[in-house]
């Protein structure tokens, strides 16, 4: 997306490092008016240090940040059109949510029944118009934390803040937050950034996905081509389940143990590579040509079973139907082919992402 005064909210050449060595360089971003986009990454990536600044509440070394086409690096949190959710619900345990809500708008001189009108919307918004007379005391979870954005929502900023307001939560009342904040922001058209370590939470609710990594941005795409077409071994690893392998390039064809097959990355240098392929793109071959290998592990997970082969030292996971599984044993022997791949130059293992899973 080309820099405009179009865009919502615009990062030029943001950089913010710290003592330690962390933070981000030159990063630059657009983010159009009415889109969510989030920031994704592990601890130290610099996510929370982009989003912090845009808040106001960290102060860059250099570059500028743009709202609506008005730089608002000279004003403080409170003067910028901007709003922010936290992890923690930071609301007054001795007012009611009513009073909670109301009192950003009594600061900001509404009149009663403005205020009134406001906050019952804001709590029908969240679904909480039965909760207005109650303490946050008496609330779940994940009712406060409905509480802390609705109070945000009334703000009507430009841009909303969210840095992992779902981290506390249970996983179910995660994925149902996740779902409500999605609607709210297809029903309000709000502009949104949110940031997670989480990379199914990330994919679930994106328009676009920022990948971050040692202070830069490895990826900014959608979340179908950041799962489909990752443009490095980072971006591949850390997002989704992933199986990565050595492997050679001749240039036309990739070799992998005893697999040989196209090579879909043109641009890669002839010579050694890494191979990434994801579970469902692997599939069981009675042919000969493929990656044999013995069954470890039978796992049926609902409507699909996830096998663990063993390939020489490698432990490779592998999706198949239910019904496929239940023709499969541990110490079977089996022959692996791949649907599709991707393919990377080959580098140091400490560049690849860890295995990280979605957090329960």
């Amino acid at each position: 997306m080309n820099t405009t005064v179009e865009s919502q909210l615009s990062i030029r050449n943001l950089s913010k490092v710290f003592k330690t060595g962390d933070g981000v360089r030159n990063i630059s971003l657009d983010i159009a008016k009415g889109e969510m986009v989030t920031l994704l990454g592990p601890s130290g990536c610099g996510k929370t240090t982009v989003l912090r600044s845009i808040g106001g509440f960290l102060e860059p070394d250099h570059g500028d940040i743009l709202i609506r086409g008005n730089s608002v690096l000279n004003l403080p949190p409170e003067k910028r059109p901007t709003a922010m959710v936290f992890q923690s619900y930071n609301l007054w345990p001795h007012m009611t949510v009513y009073e909670n809500l109301a009192f950003g708008l009594k600061i900001r001189k509404y009149k009663k029944p403005d205020i009134e009108r406001e906050v019952t919307a804001a709590l029908e918004l969240v679904q909480l118009s039965s909760a207005a007379s109650k303490n946050p005391t008496q609330l779940s979870g994940g009712q406060q934390q409905r509480v802390a954005l609705a109070r945000a929502l009334l703000l009507k900023p430009d841009v909303l803040l969210l840095d992992e307001p779902f981290s506390a939560l249970d996983a179910k009342l995660r994925m149902e937050m996740r779902e409500e904040l999605r609607d709210i922001q297809t029903l309000t058209e709000m502009t949104m950034v949110f940031v997670t370590h989480d990379q199914e939470e990330a994919l679930s609710i994106s328009d676009r996905i920022v990948v971050m990594h040692g202070g830069q941005i490895e990826q900014l795409s959608t979340p179908q081509e950041i799962y489909d077409a990752p443009q490095s071994s980072f971006v591949a690893s850390f997002i989704g389940r992933i199986n990565v392998l050595k492997g050679v390039s001749d240039g036309q064809h990739i070799t992998v143990g005893e697999l040989r097959v196209p090579n879909p990355n043109v641009a890669l240098p002839i010579g050694d590579c890494i191979v990434a392929v994801r579970p469902e793109d692997i599939y069981l071959s009675t042919q000969a040509g493929g990656l044999e290998g013995q069954i470890r592990q039978v796992m049926v997970l609902g409507h699909y079973a996830e096998i663990s082969v063993n390939y020489k030292e490698e432990t490779l996971k592998v999706f198949v139907p239910r019904e496929q599984a239940a023709t499969l044993h541990p110490g079977q022997s089996i022959s692996l082919m791949f649907h599709k791949m991707n393919v990377f130059p080959a580098i140091s293992v400490s560049e690849v992402a860890p295995r990280q899973e979605a957090h329960a």
